[in-house]
């Protein structure tokens, strides 16, 4: 089994076995082990809260069918400390029942992955210490700077027609941060946030611009003054869905990844933003070219029965990266990352209708035509030139 595991965070592994007395699928076990857990620990040890502060992992699960019994594996990495690791762990096997199913879960260790990566870093210091010794051109001092300064500098890219400096996973990522400057940019990679993208100057770019009109955005500046001006060209110009600040008189390149983690996490709504400080939302500039930029037959059409129900529902996913399916009765089938949305779709039946907090793209709506979708709500239009009769599209802004 294959997992992506974040180096410099990532302490130890929980393996456990699974057994189902019946049928069961990776999403529902996946769905048991939240919604068995949940409570169970007190807030502290959530299992949601752990995901969303980066301190445990994606959870994978490998499971296969055999005689109407399903069996298999269960990875669950954690950045937490031991204590709260075998807490976490003897939860899991409180788990009685998977879907319908009993069930019966078994850890079968607690490997603390920065064994090996111990054992690799001492050969690797043998190794560089030695080409020190022979070169002697080095200093001690130096090394851990110029190690880190050679990475970041590495994974530092320019992007669009304007030169952006930015993180390499621009293009892949639903969401991107908008930060002022190139060493801002560089502090962010330095803690694993790679979908970020800096203004560099006063003026916005026409390249962040188009992003903002593409993607979830969310923009990052400094706790001072010139954060300020910053964010007040961003709101007017570019479709800014968040804002996270630095905190007072401290700037995004300097602070520490657990006061980047903070403010990232505490970010606010646009709209709410800009009515508590008084900003005004230029928004005649903000979306000009929105109506030119869709398809023609977008420009009218008659809102569904049950727009209030979507819009509850976009309402209460935003900022979750989460989305809902629901039947031709509108009734819910399932929730689920957005990032297996279209992995899923292409399994599911009976789905009518799909909420989500994100892009709706083209290769989404043509899944969604195979699967005979009728209905696509997101919180923005992505490059889509080919829509189906069959198929109506509303955005965020379509529902307002």
């Amino acid at each position: 089994m294959s997992i992506v595991l974040d180096p410099s965070t990532t302490k130890y592994m929980i393996k456990a076995h699974i057994k189902a007395e019946g049928i069961v699928e990776k999403s529902d076990v996946v769905g048991a082990i939240f919604g068995q857990t949940e409570g169970l620990l007190g807030d502290e040890l959530d299992l949601r809260e752990l995901q969303r502060s980066a301190r445990v992992g994606r959870i994978e699960v490998e499971i296969e069918a055999r005689n109407g019994k399903s069996e298999g594996t269960i990875l669950i990495p954690t950045s937490t400390d031991k204590v709260d690791t075998a807490i976490l762990a003897a939860a899991l096997e409180s788990i009685d029942r998977v879907g319908p199913c009993k069930a019966k879960i078994t850890i079968d260790e607690i490997e603390d992955v920065r064994v090996a990566k111990r054992k690799k870093i001492v050969e690797r210091a043998k190794e560089l210490l030695g080409k020190i010794l022979e070169e002697s051109k080095i200093e001690g001092a130096s090394i851990s700077d110029n190690v880190r300064q050679a990475l970041n500098v590495e994974e530092i890219e320019y992007y669009g027609p304007d030169h952006c400096p930015a993180g390499p996973n621009i293009d892949s990522s639903d969401s991107i941060i908008i930060v002022e400057g190139r060493r801002d940019v560089l502090n962010l990679l330095k803690y694993g946030i790679k979908n970020v993208i800096a203004v560099g100057g006063t003026n916005v770019p026409k390249t962040i611009i188009d992003l903002s009109k593409e993607k979830i955005t969310t923009a990052f500046v400094d706790g001072d003054r010139g954060g300020e001006l910053i964010l007040k060209e961003l709101l007017q110009v570019a479709e800014i869905d968040f804002v996270a600040r630095a905190p007072p008189t401290r700037e995004v390149e300097e602070i520490p990844q657990k006061l980047i983690m903070k403010a990232l996490k505490n970010k606010i709504p646009a709209e709410q933003y800009a009515e508590m400080y008084g900003i005004e939302l230029k928004k005649e500039e903000k979306k000009p070219d929105k109506i030119s930029e869709e398809p023609s037959h977008r420009e009218e059409f008659t809102l569904p029965e049950n727009i209030e129900k979507y819009k509850k529902i976009l309402k209460d996913l935003s900022g979750s990266l989460k989305a809902v399916l629901l039947d031709k009765e509108g009734k819910e089938l399932k929730k689920i990352p957005v990032r297996e949305l279209t992995d899923r779709l292409k399994k599911s039946k009976n789905v009518s209708a799909i909420v989500f907090d994100g892009v709706i793209t083209q290769r989404l709506v043509d899944i969604a035509n195979e699967q005979n979708v009728q209905t696509i709500v997101g919180m923005k239009l992505g490059n889509v030139t080919k829509i189906p009769t069959t198929i109506k599209i509303y955005t965020k802004e379509d529902l307002q």
